[in-house]
């Protein structure tokens, strides 16, 4: 008897349909995918350092085979147009070329190898000269890796640290000579920067060459009564103990001085910087004369900022601007002074106005005119062009959460917006200012990097749109980033992005996960694409609406919305990650009791808070590598928003998650990494404790000897434990 046909083409159909869904289903996200593999890294114009004339740039390439090599680029069609240096040449080191500089005159490659890392930014690598015209490569020196190796401005020398002491390598003579010979670990450093300015004021290179090669003015840091931390390096049979000079909040810093060495004469001056010690140094500029150093001197409160002028013969100086605060001068915000090459006048970034602009002085210090003018910030002061006269820069006019391309007149008179794209824009101009390269974003398209022509701002050419990450990115089942703004009881308006699931329902209730940072000057809620964002499309895969507030005292809105918070950093803060979980509460698709939190660092102190603070509000929270107390951190960054603790002990104690531990509600996970030599893990032991003494429950995980940044197979532990942490809990 013949079967029936009609069941196995109902059972085809069913199949043909089954496998249609499959393929339609787009792909679920992994947090190896986001952090182990590079699977939605965006591509870039990578390592671009322009080259004199503004239609080349150089870039060091790392090839498939691993060998290393710097390729000079067309940069009108972004192709190579010649290779400059083969890592070969260097013999076994071929594989681990780390950096390079090309030298004034493009003659000469210093190439940096076999990299160490020491702390954040410092780091220690054997250096070697390689002629571009001979074709021969020299050891920079035998005497140990080296630091900070740095080209004088005629290309003939290059100066360096080793062991805390500053030396000059003659490269047409094959010498090295000592600048310095009194360096000592934990005592003395000359030419490099102690921990605490490294991290705080961001720099390592603690000495500068003058315009004519002659001179090199230099720090020496006496960290000598510096008090020590100590941590402990795990891995062997016994632990090492690593001892390093960290100046706490009120307690001693390093007394810096500045000296001018004369190559020629073989010796040094003292600048006078005055006859008070506690002071910072935080920057040393030449000027375009040879003989004339410009020294940015501040109060130990960081809210007097002055600039000197120092004769580099005698050391004497002329204090020709002075700038004060109520609050603090932030001289990292306005990181512009930029001496113009007529010797005559000075570009000088200040927030006087309430809003941080760009100025313009005479030498002797005298204000010639405000080149911008409006309520809003100057973000980025990118350079001037002073043969046209044009000063380029980046700024939140449009929208805080923006950032758009400008160039303005130098006497403020004739404005130009270059972007066009809504989002943020990041340009990096030639050093002829003929070209520029705009790297630009939004909140949900990442980045495409566009050559222009300046002053037109007229498009070349498209070096990058990044179209296989889109593709993969739209085979992802992924949502979007959406913006919104709500006032609190206060009176203010914050602003905050939400991610909703992809499958959203507006009749259903879901649970809120809130990320933040937080800190002083900070923006997370910006219009602009990041991978982190990865993290955060994995959780609204998940079920989860993310969501991110920034609080009173994060950047782009002004003087007064970041200084709010001086003298009682946390207060505000705080409240305002309240009131955006109260806000988020109150909308009809939020399940308001299932709202949790997280950050890392200074957000991880706000998640610390908001777990204590505001236990009613949030049923979960994340803290990692938090400060929980202040009197725990360094001197610099802390005492600027909160003065010394013998000043203001209530400012370090009343938001201290410490003082609030007894308030935990819900559930808490704390992590740190017992190497981190930033935030120490001294904090979380304390936070520890007084959570032990109120009898609360909580969870903690400790990553051996991480740093304050996760890194390697710890970071996807990391990520893992923490996504597992929020399904289990919100």
């Amino acid at each position: 008897m013949r079967k029936p046909l009609f069941l196995p083409i109902v059972l085809l159909i069913l199949f043909l349909f089954a496998t249609e869904n499959m393929l339609a289903q787009k792909a679920q996200l992994t947090i190896e995918d986001i952090f182990a593999r590079p699977t939605f890294n965006p591509k870039g114009v990578q390592g671009v350092n322009w080259m004199k004339n503004g239609g080349f740039y150089t870039s060091l390439v790392q090839g498939e085979d691993g060998k290393a090599t710097v390729v000079k680029y067309d940069v009108t069609t972004g192709t190579p147009v010649e290779t400059l240096f083969q890592a070969n040449v260097l013999g076994s080191q071929a594989n681990s070329v780390d950096g390079y500089e090309l030298s004034p005159n493009e003659d000469k490659l210093l190439i940096a190898t076999e990299r160490e890392s020491i702390y954040r930014r410092s780091s220690k690598s054997v250096y070697y000269i390689y002629d571009l015209k001979t074709k021969q490569v020299t050891k920079l020196s035998s005497g140990g890796k080296q630091s900070n190796a740095a080209f004088s401005p005629e290309g003939s020398k290059v100066a360096f640290t080793r062991d805390n002491n500053l030396f000059i390598a003659d490269l047409k003579a094959g010498t090295e000579s000592a600048v310095t010979t009194d360096g000592k670990f934990n005592h003395i450093i000359n030419g490099s920067t102690d921990w605490v300015y490294e991290e705080e004021f961001g720099f390592t290179q603690a000495f500068e060459w003058n315009a004519d090669g002659t001179k090199v003015a230099y720090y020496t840091f006496n960290e000598t009564e510096v008090p020590e931390y100590n941590m402990q390096v795990w891995g062997k049979l016994y632990p090492v103990d690593y001892r390093y000079k960290y100046p706490k909040a009120g307690e001693k810093n390093s007394v810096i001085t500045i000296s001018v060495f004369d190559l020629a004469k073989k010796s040094a001056v003292k600048v006078d910087i005055g006859t008070e010690t506690d002071i910072y140094i935080p920057r040393i500029n030449w000027t375009h004369n040879p003989n004339v150093l410009s020294v940015r001197r501040m109060n130990r409160l960081q809210n007097k900022l002055d600039i000197l002028h120092a004769d580099a013969s005698t050391g004497k100086t002329t204090t020709i601007l002075t700038e004060t605060s109520n609050a603090y001068v932030d001289l990292e915000f306005t990181d512009h002074l930029t001496y113009l090459a007529d010797g005559k006048h000075f570009i000088h970034a200040s927030e006087q106005s309430g809003f941080k602009h760009l100025y313009l002085y005479d030498i002797s210090g005298k204000l010639i005119r405000q080149i911008t003018n409006g309520n809003w910030e100057v973000s980025n002061f990118l350079g001037l062009d002073e043969k046209k006269k044009l000063v380029y820069f980046t700024s939140t006019e449009v929208s805080p959460m923006e950032r758009h391309l400008y160039s303005i007149s130098l006497d403020g008179k004739t404005k130009k917006k270059l972007s066009v794209a809504k989002g943020t824009h990041r340009p990096n101009f030639s050093v002829d200012f003929s070209y520029y390269l705009d790297s630009f974003s939004d909140a949900n398209t990442p980045a495409s990097v566009g050559l222009y022509t300046a002053p037109a701002g007229k498009l070349v050419k498209m070096l990058e749109t990044n179209e296989a990450l889109k593709s993969k990115l739209q085979q992802q089942d992924l949502t979007k980033k959406e913006f919104f703004q709500f006032t609190t009881p206060d009176n203010v308006t914050l602003n905050g992005w939400m991610m909703k699931p992809v499958s959203f329902d507006p009749s259903k209730k879901y649970p809120v996960f809130m990320f933040v940072y937080g800190g002083p000057g900070s923006q997370q809620v910006t219009d602009e694409w990041s991978l982190q964002s990865m993290w955060f499309q994995l959780l609204t895969q998940k079920g989860y609406i993310v969501a991110c507030v920034d609080n009173r005292g994060t950047g782009g809105r002004g003087t007064a919305f970041r200084q709010v918070t001086y003298a009682n950093l946390g207060k505000y803060e705080v409240q305002d990650q309240i009131e955006g979980a109260k806000y988020l509460g109150k909308q009809s698709y939020v399940d308001a009791g299932r709202i949790g939190i997280h950050g890392w660092s200074y957000g991880g102190y706000m998640a610390a808070l908001c777990m204590t603070v505001g236990a009613d509000y949030f049923k979960m929270g994340i803290s990692g590598a938090p400060v929980t107390t202040w009197r725990f951190y360094d001197s610099i960054y802390t005492e600027r928003y909160l003065k010394r603790p013998q000043d203001n002990a209530a400012g370090y104690d009343d938001n201290s998650p410490v003082t609030h531990a007894g308030k935990l509600k819900g559930k808490f996970l704390l992590v740190h990494g017992t190497g981190d030599d930033n935030v120490h893990f001294q904090n979380s032991i304390a936070l520890q404790q007084e959570l032990i003494n109120n009898g609360k429950q909580f969870e903690t995980f400790v990553y051996p000897n991480q740093a304050h940044g996760v890194r390697g197979k710890s970071r996807i532990h990391l990520y893992n434990l923490m996504t597992n942490f929020i399904l289990e809990n919100l």
